[in-house]
C-alpha cells in the first residue's frame, strides 16, 4: 500500500531536519514524501534541498496559509493512505507501518489514530496524550486527537472534500468531523507521534483564535444538514465539549478569566464530563489569583519511556529535562 506524507513548512528551521528524519527513519518501503513551504526566509529551503533525493516532490511559494499549503500537497498525492505531519513534529518508530496494517486489515474504515506524546523544544517527552475508541459522536463533542497521529484513505479524504481552507485553527478537526461522518474509524492505542509545545507553537501562540473557531464549528454544525439533526440530538453535550475545549486553549493561552468562563459554560451544559477536568479549572483560578505558574504547567515531564526504539530517534531527547 502506497502512503504518502506532505510536510508543510514555514520558517521553522529549528525543527525541519528532525520532522524529516522521523518520516525517513520509519524505512516504509512504498513511501511518497512531499514537502511544500510557503516561501521560508530561514534555513528551511536549505535543508529540504540537502534531502531532496528522498523526496517525491517539494516546492517553496508563498501560499494562502497552512491549509492552503496542506491542500497543494494532498492533490499532488498519489498514495492510498495520505497524513500530513507539521514541521515541528515527528512520527515515532512504525507509525507508518502500524496504521497500513490497521487499513488492510478493515477495507472499509476511512481514517486512523494513534496515541502521541508531547514534547518541548529540546525533544523531552512532556505528556502522554493518550485517546480512545472515539467515532463522530466524540468528535462533535470535541473530544481531540492529535493531528500528526493520524493517518487517511485518499478516497475517502476525496470523496469528503480536502481542508476548508476557511478554517485556519480547527481545519484538522473539523475534517476528521467529515470523515467520521461518512466511514468507519479506528483508534490504535500506540504511539505514534510527536507533538512539539513551544512557545512558537500555533496552538500556543494563538490559543485564543483556537478558542474562537471552536465556537465557530459548532455554527458550521448547525446549519450543516449533514450534522444539524445529530447536533439537536445531543446539544448539551456538544455545547459543554467546545466549551471545555475552548477553557483549555484560553488557559494555555494565558487567559485564565475566559478560560473560567468557558469552564463555567461547560459545567451548565455537561457537568459531569466538566468536572473531570477539575484540575485545569482549579489552576486557572489560581493563576488568576496570580498563585499559578502557566509554564511549569506546560513543561510537566513524564518519568520514563521505556520504548527502547526511542534511543537517538530524531527529533527525542531523553536526557532529563531542566
Amino acid at each position: 500500500m502506497r502512503v504518502s506524507i506532505i510536510t508543510p513548512s514555514f520558517n521553522q528551521a529549528e525543527f525541519l531536519e528532525a520532522t524529516i528524519q522521523s518520516v525517513l527513519a520509519q524505512n516504509y518501503p512504498n513511501l511518497e514524501y512531499i514537502i511544500v513551504d510557503g516561501g521560508s526566509g530561514d534555513r528551511s529551503v536549505e535543508i529540504i534541498k540537502k534531502y531532496a533525493d528522498h523526496l517525491a516532490w517539494w516546492i517553496s511559494e508563498r501560499d494562502r496559509g497552512q491549509a492552503d499549503g496542506i491542500n497543494k500537497g494532498l492533490r499532488r498525492a498519489q498514495g492510498d493512505v495520505v497524513a500530513w505531519l507539521n514541521s515541528d513534529d515527528i512520527y515515532l518508530p512504525g507509525a507508518i507501518q502500524e496504521a497500513v496494517e490497521l487499513f488492510d486489515a478493515d477495507h472499509e474504515i476511512g481514517m486512523v489514530f494513534g496515541d502521541a506524546i508531547s514534547i518541548d523544544r529540546e525533544g523531552h517527552p512532556l505528556n502522554r496524550l493518550s485517546f480512545g475508541d472515539w467515532g463522530l459522536a466524540e468528535l462533535m463533542r470535541f473530544r481531540i486527537i492529535c493531528q500528526p497521529a493520524v493517518f487517511m484513505r485518499r478516497s475517502a479524504l476525496e470523496q469528503v472534500g480536502y481542508l476548508d481552507e476557511t478554517f485556519h485553527y480547527m481545519l484538522d478537526h473539523h475534517l476528521w468531523m467529515r470523515i467520521a461522518a461518512r466511514f468507519d474509524i479506528k483508534h490504535a492505542a500506540q504511539m505514534w507521534a510527536g507533538a512539539r509545545h513551544h512557545a512558537f507553537a500555533k496552538n500556543v501562540a494563538q490559543s485564543e483564535a483556537f478558542a474562537t473557531e471552536t465556537y465557530r464549528a459548532v455554527d458550521w454544525l448547525k446549519v450543516n444538514p449533514e450534522f444539524s439533526v445529530r447536533l439537536e440530538a445531543d446539544r448539551r453535550r456538544i455545547l459543554g465539549g467546545a466549551n471545555r475545549l475552548a477553557g483549555r486553549y484560553l488557559l494555555d493561552g494565558g487567559l485564565p478569566g475566559p478560560a473560567l468562563i468557558a469552564y463555567g459554560k461547560a459545567m451548565f451544559y455537561w457537568p459531569g464530563y466538566a468536572i473531570k477536568h477539575w484540575g485545569r479549572i482549579s489552576f486557572a483560578l489560581l493563576n488568576l489569583l496570580g498563585l499559578g505558574n502557566l509554564e511549569a504547567w506546560s513543561r510537566r515531564q513524564i518519568t520514563q519511556l521505556d520504548d527502547p526504539r526511542l534511543i537517538n530517534w530524531p527529533g527525542i531527547n531523553l536526557a532529563k529535562g531542566q
